[in-house]
């Protein structure tokens, strides 16, 4: 906005900012970012933490409004800006929706998965009870900064975590998606998601990939941002695996977790045949050449009843089941039977 701008830059006032980043991307970009901050004189406060689904708490919450209390900022005009992954993004989201009943924030996703997920929509919140993201809001932010240049810094495994993701989207409702998964995922893991124009035809992969995850992700969340209607295909993978990625942290990934719930959930599409076993095939064999998982030894079938009460309670007396028909194409289902739900388990266990 001009006036804003001239408004910002007129005033006698040193801008001012609060900054919370992930220690270990403070560890490899705040030195750049406390540059930027004083070229632009600035005055700022960078907090650095450790932002992991074990420090997932209101306790962390609470600290971080400490040191904005401390710091001082204006209610409206200083946004408290989040540097990090999805767990950094969404704790910061919801210190800002409580400081002064909410404070503006901007989200600047340094992950895949924070990038083309935690980075869209309102949601923001920490665990509770061993619950994850039990406590939270809708608050969104006024601005998230996509910057893929981060993503390069990322181990391989973090790159494959976002690929579940984007996975979810492709299954959902973009057939060009998940063919863009299956041709070039190798080359996406390759390349860290970084933009090549190189003479291999791929064009830039990269960030066709990621723009379609989001458009997709956008259309599904922005006509129902408070999730008013609880009937929603970006919950497909969130089934089990909430349950699943708490019982077992830290040995699996976000990502990881919702990939092998999206696994099973095939299975449950094929055992209700409303795929094909070739298209199952395809969808798995896309899952390994991801690098994902596609079981896990603690998904037992106990767990995977427990997850679906939980999912009952959390969907107001109804499964609520996203479930492909077919390679980008979805609906959602009120009537899996139990019959159902264990002959698709055997058969995933089997193979």
């Amino acid at each position: 906005d001009p006036q804003q701008l001239e408004l910002a830059t007129s005033s006698k006032r040193r801008l001012r900012r609060f900054i919370v980043m992930d220690e270990v991307v403070d560890e490899l970009y705040g030195p750049k970012v406390r540059r930027y901050f004083e070229a632009n004189n600035v005055q700022y406060k960078i907090l650095a933490l450790p932002t992991t689904e074990e420090t997932k708490s209101m306790d962390l919450v609470l600290s971080i409004l400490q040191e904005v209390q401390a710091f001082g900022i204006d209610r409206r005009t200083e946004p408290i800006i989040a540097i990090g992954g999805g767990v950094c993004l969404d704790i910061v989201g919801l210190a800002a929706s409580l400081y002064r009943r909410r404070t503006p924030y901007i989200r600047v996703p340094t992950t895949l998965l924070s990038y083309v997920d935690a980075s869209v929509g309102a949601k923001n919140g920490v665990n509770f009870l061993q619950c994850k993201n039990k406590l939270g809001g809708y608050t969104p932010p006024v601005a998230s900064f996509l910057d893929r240049s981060f993503i390069q810094s990322i181990p391989r495994r973090h790159i494959s975590n976002g690929l579940g993701e984007i996975l979810k989207m492709a299954l959902m409702k973009h057939k060009g998606l998940f063919d863009l998964l299956k041709s070039h995922g190798k080359y996406l893991l390759d390349t860290k998601f970084q933009s090549y124009t190189d003479s291999t035809g791929r064009g830039d992969a990269a960030l066709q990939t990621t723009r379609i995850a989001i458009e997709t992700m956008l259309e599904e969340l922005a006509p129902n941002l408070w999730e008013d209607d609880l009937d929603r295909l970006v919950d497909f993978g969130h089934l089990i695996s909430p349950e699943l990625e708490m019982r077992v942290l830290p040995a699996l990934m976000h990502g990881e977790a919702v990939t092998i719930d999206m696994a099973f959930m095939t299975y449950v599409a094929y055992a209700r045949g409303l795929l094909s076993g070739g298209e199952k095939e395809q969808i798995i064999q896309c899952m390994r050449a991801l690098e994902l998982p596609v079981w896990h030894g603690a998904c037992s079938w106990r767990l995977i009843q427990r997850a679906l009460v939980e999912r009952l309670k959390h969907g107001g007396g109804r499964p609520r089941m996203p479930l492909p028909t077919g390679l980008g194409v979805a609906e959602i289902f009120n009537d899996t039977s139990e019959e159902t739900l264990q002959e698709a388990y055997q058969l995933w266990v089997g193979d």
